[in-house]
Order: structure tokens, then sequence, then C-alpha cells
């Protein structure tokens, strides 16, 4: 019965980096600096407020795009924080986590045979969605940029299909994001062309060296902005996003999401509205912890002279592999077995990415210590 599959749905491949990590789980002794999982627990007032939902019979369906208090809360977050004006009753939709928001908006705006640029190497999340919905992915090489898909990239790469670009900033996985200055660029080229944005702003919370912009402050009626709370909030498991969108795309947007969940969990909204208003400030501690671990990584691997972009934000390196190496997954399978340290392979995130490494930093001083230590002696 396989043969009545889906054809696209049969081309689509397990993530790069889930695949890495599952084909080394099972190995003794190994420190793994692969996944994306913050390592702090959910702070506690968030966790009491999911409790007393459940006391309180708070276990029924919501509106479609969420409790109306928790998308005023979302509302007020967002501009007090980034400076966004979104109006509650239209322009926002609570989803079931990030990657519930980037699929209905994906399949609300793209058709048969339109582009959608994204920069490489990029989080591996989009493709596969853009793919099902007939549409065709760009990766745009930001190699020899920093990272940084900016106006000058971009224009190489509009033709009349594109639909499209995905800002996914602070990046995962390089970390890397994009000034003020960059987007308003950005902002420019793109606005009165029919090409939407889709920025991507789950780590917006999480950026070390300078404030947070969002090209939706330039843009806004061109720009659907994706955000929750699993990184800013230590939320993963709660399932909690947002799309944050001009009314005339969300009214859309609302009713794919309707038929695809009906509503986020009313049990994780309500903790959810927790972490925008007493936990208004949650991420501040994670975020210092986070830049220290950044700062200890990035002079441990240029110690190791090692070709490395210094993160802006998030809680990743994306880092070059030396010469001799052969492939991504080659040099990460060799790391594993000698020196019994688990990163992923490049090329998880795009072929854009082949050469290189992701390792993720969201993970105790202490492994972070014995998993550089180990490298060390690898190069060595």
């Amino acid at each position: 019965m396989e043969h009545l599959v889906n054809p696209r749905v049969k081309e689509l491949q397990i993530s790069g980096i889930r695949k890495f990590y599952n084909l080394v789980a099972d190995k003794k002794d190994t420190v793994s600096l692969t996944i994306g999982q913050p390592d702090f627990p959910t702070p506690p007032h968030i966790k009491e407020a999911a409790k007393t939902a459940i006391d309180e019979d708070f276990t029924v369906y919501t509106h479609n795009a969420g409790f109306l208090e928790l998308r005023e809360a979302a509302a007020k977050y967002v501009s007090q924080k980034y400076g966004l004006d979104y109006d509650a009753n239209e322009e926002i939709i609570v989803t079931v986590g990030g990657s519930e928001a980037i699929d209905v908006t994906f399949r609300t705006l793209l058709t048969e045979g339109t582009e959608v640029i994204l920069p490489g190497p990029v989080y591996p999340g989009y493709d596969p969605i853009i793919k099902m919905c007939g549409a065709k992915p760009i990766f745009a090489d930001t190699t020899q940029n920093g990272f940084r898909l900016t106006r000058d990239i971009i224009e190489k790469y509009i033709t009349e299909n594109t639909r499209c670009i995905v800002l996914p900033y602070p990046s995962n996985p390089t970390g890397v994001t994009l000034t003020a200055a960059e987007l308003e660029d950005i902002a420019d080229l793109v606005r009165g062309k029919d090409i939407f944005v889709l920025a991507d702003e789950i780590y917006s919370e999480l950026v070390f060296d300078q404030n947070h912009t969002s090209i939706a402050s330039f843009l806004k009626e061109q720009t659907i902005v994706i955000n929750g709370l699993s990184k800013s909030h230590s939320m993963t498991g709660w399932r909690i996003g947002f799309i944050f969108a001009p009314a005339v795309v969300s009214r859309h947007i609302l009713k794919v999401h309707q038929y695809n969940v009906a509503c986020a969990s009313s049990v994780s909204q309500k903790a959810a509205l927790a972490a925008l208003t007493d936990g208004f400030n949650d991420a501040l501690p994670m975020k210092e912890e986070y830049s220290k671990r950044r700062d200890y990584v990035y002079n441990r691997l240029t110690g190791m002279t090692l070709d490395v972009v210094k993160p802006d934000g998030a809680f990743y390196f994306f880092i070059k592999i030396p010469d001799g190496y052969g492939s991504s997954l080659d040099f990460c399978l060799k790391l594993v077995e000698e020196a019994g340290v688990a990163v992923v392979p490049g090329d998880a995130f795009s072929p854009v990415g082949e050469g290189y490494f992701r390792l993720s930093y969201a993970y105790s001083q202490d492994t972070l210590r014995e998993a550089l230590d180990r490298m060390e002696k690898f190069f060595k």
C-alpha cells in the first residue's frame, strides 16, 4: 500500500539533526552537543499556572486563535520588547509551537511553482513544508558573508516566482543575527513587491550584544512574524508559538490553523499567559548564562585554530571543518568514534552547510568543558 502515499511525503527525509542524534544515541561514553534543548527547567510560576488551570478545569477548547487574554498579553509583550504593534483580536494567533506556525503560514502563502528564498545554511524545518506545498526552496549561500542574508545577496535570488523570503534571526545553526540597518535595507528592497517576509524570531530573547530588531518594524504590511516560548522560557514541550501578521493575511492563516489543530492546548495557554506577564523577563538570567558559555566556547574553539564566526545569539556555533576530514558526515562520525563527542553534520542544514558542523552550547559548563577537552585532543 506504500505506493499510494503522497510522493512528496515519500521523498521527505528525517531531519539530519535527529538522524545523527539517533545514530550516536547508543554510543557509550559520548558527550553530545547535538540538540538545541535549553538545559534550564521551566520557571516555577509557569508550572504553577498550568497546575491551577487543570484544577480550575480550564481544559476545554479555546478560541481558535487562542484565548483573548493571552493574545492581549502577547501584543503587550512584543510592543514593550520590540516596539511592534499588533491587534490582539485580528493579528495574533496562538499556535502549537513555532513549527505549526511555520507550517500553516507556508500553506497559506505558497502555491505550486512559487519560490522561497532561505539563507543557506538554515534550520531544516522549512524545506520539507515548502516542498509539500509544491513550492521550491532557494538556498542563498551566506557562507562568504558571515552567514548573514543581506540585501545584496537576496537581490541575486529574486525572480518572478519569489513568494517569500525567510529571515530566521538569530539563526539556527549559526547564531548570527542582522542589524537594524540591514533589516531596513531588506525592507526597502521588498516593499511594494508581491513578496512576503517570514521572520522566524524564536530566539529573539537570546541576543547578547545588541537589542533584537524585527523587520516588522519597517515592513509590517508584508511580514509574518513567528515567535514562541520554547527558547525564551525553556518551554519546548509546552508547544506554544505565536503568529503576528496583518489582519488581511492573518484571517486566512487562521482558517488553516483551525482545520489543522483547532487550538493550542488550553493548559499550555494558561502557562504561556504567566510566562508573558509574571515571567516578562524570565529569559534574562538564561541569556546571561548562554552569553558566558558562548564566550567560553568561542575562546576554546579559536584556541584550536578553528574557523568560526562568533554568534550574536541563540546557542549554536557553526564551525568550518579543517581540510582532510572528508565530508561533514565523515568528520562527525570520526569525532564520535575517536573523541567520544557528538555534533551535527553541516549538511543537515541544507547542501550549503556541507563542510561545516554545528555545536550546541545549550549544555552545562561541565559538559562543554569535557567535550571541548576531547575535541582539543582530537585535533592535536
